[in-house]
């Protein structure tokens, strides 16, 4: 129990002092009278209070306050009355106090400033998650993309082939196949005459009716190492003579229009003496509308060229006509599907040596294929590029897996791009023209085919493996 002698009472509040008062008659006592705020219809009628002691103690005018006014002898707030002063209204003026702090109003203005002057953390913040949002935006439209093309692969190559999802910690075969067949609706020689077998070919599916076998071959060959920090590329000629499984050996290309991409993937891997892991099959369109969305290709000439694709410009059959000057060129997508066509090019106007006068052939039509191919990657890959790439991220993101119909889906491409990207561009690569030594060991087969000894083919893949 607590002692009751120890318990003090509370001090009395220290009670400030009263300012006198002239008016008040001696004797009566001394008491605290605090002014209230005025209403609203007393601000809308005008002030009745004093604003000064001047004006309270000059009572001149003034309604209610005593004095001559309206507060005169004889009504409240008069002189006369007894207990009131002229102060009126039983109105006693208190001693000045400071005016209230009021931190809630300061919370709210602050606040209300900072809604309209984000500081800098809070955009930095947002634009954070701007930007990673627009990634994953990015990223799922790539992921999606090749999982819907991935659909497209006929399911006999799919059970072709060796590979696994995971591309980046392992390095893996990549088969990059085109073929000759061009959609229904151009003009171009090689077009198809029912859509039903340019969709064969698109998929990858064996001939079948109303389709025939030998219609269309396969028009670019390369074998791309990707993974476990290599990105390496092996074109073959398409008129390498090889033995096909199950046919007559002839051209490497053949095996595509017997037995579609399961049959050319055997055939390669017979070829080279390597597994297969993931097929590719180039879709024309999809090519050139992956070079638009990029901005273009940089490619690199040693000679002018020139050339007229299915006829030329002027052709009626939907051609182009190239005109690529020494150096450096920029390619749209239409220009980069051309120049990675070519087979014979023809004299550039004015003078001036150029790619015909010295000579082109398939090996040069290989090299052209890989230079498109290290275009798109240089596109997709360099520091520079980062601002477009990333403004057009989406864009690039749903048009680059539909340049291809491969196995490699939602998980596998986007392993593919990063192994690119890591790997390295590296030079070209093509059986019998690296060099031409090279070449000199490799000599004409059967049928204008081309015949590539064993030890050639060997050193290819050797430069392959890295």
């Amino acid at each position: 129990m607590p002692d009751d002698g120890d318990q003090r009472p509370p001090e009395p509040p220290e009670e400030r002092p009263e300012r006198p008062s002239p008016e008040r008659p001696s004797g009566q006592p001394e008491y605290r009278v605090y002014r209230s705020r005025r209403g609203i219809f007393s601000r809308l009628r005008g002030s009745d209070l004093p604003k000064s002691d001047d004006a309270a103690g000059a009572g001149a005018g003034t309604a209610g306050f005593g004095g001559a006014g309206a507060g005169g002898p004889g009504r409240p707030g008069g002189p006369d009355e007894p207990g009131r002063t002229n102060y009126g209204r039983g109105h006693r003026e208190g001693p000045q106090l400071p005016p209230l702090k009021m931190p809630w109003k300061r919370r709210e203005e602050r606040g209300s400033s900072a809604r309209r002057k984000p500081p800098a953390r809070r955009i930095a913040f947002w634009l954070g998650i701007a930007i990673v949002g627009w990634i994953v935006v990015s990223l799922l439209a790539f992921g999606v993309s090749a999982q819907l093309q991935s659909f497209k692969l006929a399911g006999e190559a799919k059970d072709a082939l060796h590979g696994n999802p995971f591309i980046l910690p392992s390095a893996q075969n990549i088969l990059v196949m085109g073929t000759d067949a061009r959609p229904p609706n151009t003009k171009e020689p090689g077009a198809a005459h029912n859509p039903k077998c340019y969709e064969q070919q698109e998929k990858g599916e064996s001939p079948h009716a109303p389709c025939s076998q030998g219609e269309y071959r396969a028009d670019t060959l390369m074998v791309i190492r990707a993974g476990g920090g290599t990105f390496n590329k092996l074109s073959i000629p398409r008129d390498s003579f090889a033995e096909i499984p199950g046919e007559q050996p002839q051209k490497i290309n053949a095996a595509f229009a017997f037995g579609g991409a399961a049959l050319q993937i055997k055939t390669v891997e017979k070829f080279l003496d390597i597994k297969i892991d993931h097929v590719a099959i180039i879709n024309f369109t999809g090519l050139e509308n992956l070079v638009d969305a990029v901005g273009g290709v940089e490619v690199n000439l040693k000679h002018k060229l020139c050339a007229e694709i299915a006829g030329g410009a002027g052709g009626g059959q939907g051609g182009i006509t190239l005109r690529l000057g020494k150096g450096s060129n920029t390619l749209n997508g239409q220009q980069a599907l051309a120049y990675s066509r070519i087979r014979e090019p023809s004299e550039c106007p004015g003078k001036g040596k150029s790619a015909y006068t010295f000579g082109y052939s398939d090996l040069n039509r290989e090299n052209a294929q890989q230079e498109v191919i290290n275009g798109i990657k240089d596109r997709l890959t360099s520091f520079t590029r980062i601002p477009y790439n990333f403004i057009h991220g989406p864009i690039i993101g749903w048009d680059a897996p539909k340049a291809f119909v491969s196995d490699m889906g939602f998980f596998t491409m986007p392993q593919l791009v990063l192994s690119a990207a890591i790997g390295g561009t590296g030079g070209t690569n093509v059986l019998c023209g690296t060099s031409k030594k090279e070449a000199a060991k490799c000599g004409v087969g059967p049928e204008g085919s081309i015949e590539v000894p064993q030890s050639v083919r060997r050193k290819a893949v050797h430069r392959l493996m890295g």
